[in-house]
């Protein structure tokens, strides 16, 4: 057989760069075998990768390119973003035309020339170790693209500290000490460095705290997450969470002990799954997933779970969690076509049906989580003895049309929230500058210990609740006339008589709105702040929302501008816009700008005016116009829909002076339906932020009698 030498490739400079930032990186190919004409040479980049996509044609635009060769030929550059096999899907192609390259030529690629004015080529902005420029060559022009022996890598690493963070526990004791966390992030999220222990002598009285402190070197401070100190140890304990994400063997970035690091050191959460899509996972891949998590299984301190994601098409059931509450479990795939020679000691599962009857004969316990991905889940496959909770938001989106779907087919369900993090930052999973529209969110389970069985048990229950990745405290429990308590998760009957709902929770932010649902319909909103309150606001709240649909083209743009005449705008600032290269442009005293998306969640701006009730708003999105009076604006959102799925903008007041961050309230439930209520809530701060508490389900059968 013909040997076929590939050729070599190198990159300029070689020395690390700052993620996020406009470089100008050279890429030089050298030809072993000669390329014919139409012959090609093709750098293949991570799927995740969420670098600036290469321009040919905009000499003084980001992410200008140039393609030069010595050889006696042209080079014809094409951009793909899906052209190569996962998880290499980002392509630049490099066609061999009107001539061909002989052995020794050379191809070069100035990725962001800055010759004629370009401020280069935006970097990732995540970090990695070795991100790679994979090198492929079709030199007899048949398509058939053979890789390179090496091929260049690029280190990444992280910019200046941005801001400060701290991470304490949600809860202690009296009078005990206790460490917590300082943490320093570049612009884009990442660590600058790994976060300082620091003890702290304990609380002397209960309450809600938080800490404040500032970092000596860079001067930044941080307020901590809230702690809720208690005079006796609780049997259940808040513990945080983010089950689900991907390493470089499969579709993420950096490798699955840099992942593990990243969630137990730098983001300190304390409970960690490994979810890569199984068809690519092979055999040895899914026996190492096992030794890593049973290597970094530690009880009291951090709990993993080995698992995978099922990833069969929606109409098989859509993407799903699978997790073993202990290493040995068999992985059951959606299919193997990734793996090598699609083969597998395993049997595979290719309905989601045939996943739930196969893991209910797993001997090392299996439980499971509906997704929303690239794939969503289809809710009308369950199994409630394997299905235990939904995820309602992720690096994704916002998903409550699928929580709502389950509620209205009667079944009971926890709700979570995870990141499926690409980036390698489990636990603290930003978004960057594309592909994903929000933050990570995070699980708080409700344990007796920090164990694999307690968190298992407390799951099962329903013991936990979901956050847009802060850690609020949230409580909820309904009491029944006869003294029967129970707390969310629980299941309860109602009898003739009253069930009242308590309420309990601490946000990160000022509370907004609090809603009160019973599944899919919400029966009541609390708001800490009345019409009193906002009757001569100047702080205006415009927040949209939403995606166009269930599947991989959900996202929606926001595009848009204001301008208020007749008033003056004092100050603006952004919700939830996560792209560091596209800010909100405050334009003049009348006029701001902005570049936005959602993919289900909300985002938006709170603007403060100079006068409290004059002037007009024009509104322009990419989704419509709207022009609203001033004096109009209320308590009560002024709400414009948009068509898609959820899809909307509204309008309403906030108080100009800062509304509560700890919230109590009972609420009597005077309308009970037949069967199942499943009571719950949806916390909505005032930074977008939001938590979802797993419904109390309440079981009214006085009907049936």
């Amino acid at each position: 057989m013909q040997h076929i030498e590939t050729g070599s490739a190198i990159i300029e400079p070689l020395s690390p760069v700052i993620a996020g930032s406009f470089q100008s990186i050279i890429f030089t190919y050298t030809a072993g075998h000669p390329i014919d004409d139409t012959g090609y040479l093709k750098i293949v980049f991570r799927h995740v990768g969420d670098f600036g996509t290469p321009q040919f044609d905009n000499p003084i635009a980001a992410n200008y390119c140039t393609v030069t060769t010595n050889g006696n030929c042209r080079i014809e550059p094409r951009w793909d973003p899906k052209g190569h096999t996962r998880p290499w899907g980002q392509s630049l192609f490099l066609k061999v035309m009107n001539g061909f390259l002989k052995k020794g030529e050379k191809v070069i690629v100035t990725f962001g020339d800055r010759s004629k004015g370009s401020p280069g080529w935006q970097i990732q902005t995540f970090c990695e170790y070795s991100f790679e420029f994979k090198t492929l060559v079709d030199p007899i022009a048949t398509y058939e693209f053979k890789e390179i022996a090496v091929s260049p890598v690029l280190c990444i690493v992280p910019g200046q500290p941005s801001r400060a963070i701290c991470i304490a526990p949600s809860q202690v004791q009296t009078n005990k000490s206790f460490n917590y966390y300082l943490k320093l992030e570049d612009q884009w999220g990442n660590p600058t460095e790994k976060p300082l222990k620091i003890t702290h002598s304990g609380f002397s009285q209960i309450g809600i705290k938080t800490i404040t402190i500032q970092d000596e070197n860079t001067k930044l401070n941080a307020e901590s997450n809230l702690i809720e100190i208690l005079e006796e140890d609780e049997s259940l304990h808040p513990y945080w969470a983010d089950f689900h994400g991907q390493s470089e063997e499969t579709i993420g970035s950096n490798s699955i002990q840099d992942y593990f690091v990243f969630a137990r050191d730098y983001a300190l959460i304390d409970i960690a799954g490994h979810q890569g899509n199984d068809f690519q996972i092979d055999d040895d891949f899914w026996k190492t997933i096992n030794e890593t998590t049973d290597k970094f299984y530690q009880p009291d301190s951090f709990v993993t779970f080995p698992g995978y994601e099922w990833s069969g098409n929606t109409p098989l059931g859509g993407d799903r969690n699978v997790f073993f509450r202990s290493e040995g479990g068999q992985i059951s795939r959606s299919c193997t076509d990734l793996l090598p020679e699609k083969h597998s000691s395993y049997t595979n599962s290719p309905t989601v049906m045939d996943l739930f009857e196969e893991l209910r004969n797993q001997t090392t316990g299996a439980f499971t989580f509906a997704h929303v991905g690239g794939r969503y889940a289809d809710i009308t496959m369950h199994d409630p003895e394997i299905e235990l909770a939904i995820e309602v938001h992720s690096d994704w989106g916002t998903f409550e049309w699928l929580i709502d779907d389950a509620f209205r087919m009667g079944y009971r369900i926890g709700i979570c929230a995870n990141s499926d993090g690409h980036k390698g930052r489990l636990g603290a999973s930003y978004p960057g500058a594309s592909k994903f529209g929000s933050l990570g969110g995070l699980t708080c389970v409700l344990a007796t210990k920090l164990d694999r069985d307690s968190i298992f048990d407390a799951i099962k229950a329903r013991h936990c609740y979901a956050t847009t990745g802060n850690r609020s405290l949230l409580k909820t429990h309904i009491t029944m006339d006869n003294g029967q308590r129970a707390m969310m998760g629980d299941i309860v009957s109602y009898k003739d008589g009253t069930a009242v709902l308590s309420v309990n929770t601490s946000g990160t932010a000022p509370i907004e709105s609090i809603e009160i649902r019973n599944g899919p319909q919400t029966i009541g909103t609390f708001r800490p702040y009345d019409n009193n309150d906002i009757s001569h606001s100047k702080k205006i709240k415009i927040a949209w929302s939403g995606s166009e649909l269930r599947g991989r083209a959900r996202m929606v743009s926001w595009n848009g501008a204001l301008d208020l005449i007749g008033n003056t705008i004092s100050s603006a600032r952004a919700i939830n816009f996560w792209n560091r290269h596209n800010p909100l442009k405050l334009i003049n005293n009348n006029r701001l700008e902005w570049k936005s998306i959602t993919t289900g969640g909300v985002a938006g701006i709170i603007i403060t005016l100079e006068e409290a009730n004059t002037g007009q708003l024009e509104i322009e999105t990419t989704q419509g116009h709207i022009s609203i009076d001033v004096n109009s604006i209320g308590i009560k959102p002024k709400t414009y829909d948009y068509g898609g799925l959820c899809k909307k903008l509204e309008i309403y007041k906030l108080p100009d002076t800062k509304s509560a961050t700890e919230v109590s309230f009972k609420l009597p439930l005077k309308s009970v339906n037949k069967g199942d209520n499943p009571i719950y809530i949806r916390v909505m701060q005032e930074d977008g932020h939001m938590a979802w508490s797993s419904p109390i389900y309440l079981i009214n059968n006085t009907l049936n009698e």
